[in-house]
């Protein structure tokens, strides 16, 4: 009896990525045929998703940049307001990062042990904010990734043994006024000059590795979901550590919400703005993907914002424009989920919401 190598290499692939669909029927998750639409449509990008990072950007020798959450793949409640930008890379390795940091109101690079693949886990083991870059006149940076300060004058961005990944955060108050960041990154300890020929067991890796983020990456997040929903209509401090652990930025206060509306109904959020360097609200559907921001209202923050006369904002959160500023909409959602961030801010309140019907 023979045996087709690729066929099997494939199959292994596709038997785990079917692990997926438990997410659709997870607790909690809406049953209705529009929400289970967009949760198939929620793991069919997950799937894009993985094959870029596991995949077509897996090697830390020739480590590239792509794009880990972005406008029609999303993850874990994407913030309408970044660019993310993450490279596979080695802890036993030393890399330079080279580009210029143009002019977005927030920016941060973070070497982390990504654990999606394995139990949702991405731990913090470096950060740096734009202001350390070191950046010269014209904005242009020299990063050293690597275990050990190199002290020779780059910024230093320090590597675990465990580190597998870096991840840029570029938040934006106005994409249409402000320049995106640039970034090149390339090896530089000793490894191979050229890319090896394709390991059929290197590939057999990459593609059980991308399968298994997108089932435990779905799972997580789902989880996420479930408990979030305990409180309705509620926006909670869950503690942080989660989402530290989940890779956030150390310098966000993650803030989260679940929410539900009948016809004719309305949310109004009331906080107060602290003195910060960012922050945004934003609305997720079920699976934790942010709203189309690209065409509809689905996200406020400290430069889209219309406050009250007191300094304060109200939010509202309604199926149809309320004809009051700050609107965020459901467009066709009866639940979902808030996401509201305070960066390096000097209080993190967490916001009230009010049910009134229009």
């Amino acid at each position: 009896m023979t045996t087709n190598p690729g066929a099997d290499i494939w199959d292994a692939f596709t038997a785990r990525l079917g692990e997926a669909r438990a997410t659709l029927n997870a607790p909690g998750a809406p049953a209705d045929l529009f929400d289970q639409a967009e949760g198939a449509r929620y793991l069919s990008r997950l799937v894009r998703l993985g094959l870029e990072m596991y995949l077509e950007g897996g090697d830390p020798d020739f480590p590239a940049f792509v794009r880990p959450s972005h406008e029609t793949a999303k993850l874990g409640g994407d913030n309408p307001d970044n660019l993310y930008l993450s490279a596979t890379i080695a802890g036993d390795r030393t890399y330079r990062l080279t580009g210029n940091v143009g002019s977005v109101a927030y920016l941060s690079i973070g070497s982390k042990a990504n654990r999606y693949a394995i139990d949702g886990t991405m731990a913090s083991t470096g950060e740096l904010r734009a202001n350390e870059f070191r950046p010269d006149a014209n904005g242009d940076f020299v990063i050293t990734a690597s275990q050990t300060d190199p002290q020779d004058g780059s910024a230093w961005l320090p590597l675990a043994a465990d580190s597998n990944i870096l991840q840029v955060r570029q938040t934006f108050i106005d994409r249409r006024s402000e320049v995106p960041a640039t970034f090149a990154i390339e090896r530089i300890s000793d490894g191979p000059a050229m890319p090896h020929p394709l390991d059929p067991e290197a590939l057999k890796a990459r593609l059980q590795g991308a399968a298994d983020f997108v089932v435990n990456s779905s799972k997580l997040f789902a989880d996420w979901s479930n408990m979030f929903m305990a409180h309705p209509n509620e926006m909670r401090d869950w503690g942080q550590d989660m989402f530290q652990k989940a890779g956030g930025d150390p310098a966000i206060f993650y803030v989260h919400g679940y929410w539900t509306l009948g016809p004719g109904e309305a949310l109004l959020i009331d906080t107060p703005i602290p003195d910060c360097e960012f922050w945004n609200i934003q609305i997720n559907n079920w699976w934790m993907e942010s709203l189309d921001y690209r065409y509809v209202p689905a996200c406020i923050n400290k430069g889209t914002v219309v406050p009250n006369a007191d300094g304060t904002a109200t939010i509202v959160v309604a199926h149809d424009d309320p004809g009051r500023p700050n609107w965020l909409t459901t467009h066709g959602h009866n639940q979902g989920f808030l996401l509201l961030r305070w960066i390096h801010a000097a209080q993190t309140p967490v916001p009230t919401i009010r049910k009134i019907t229009l």
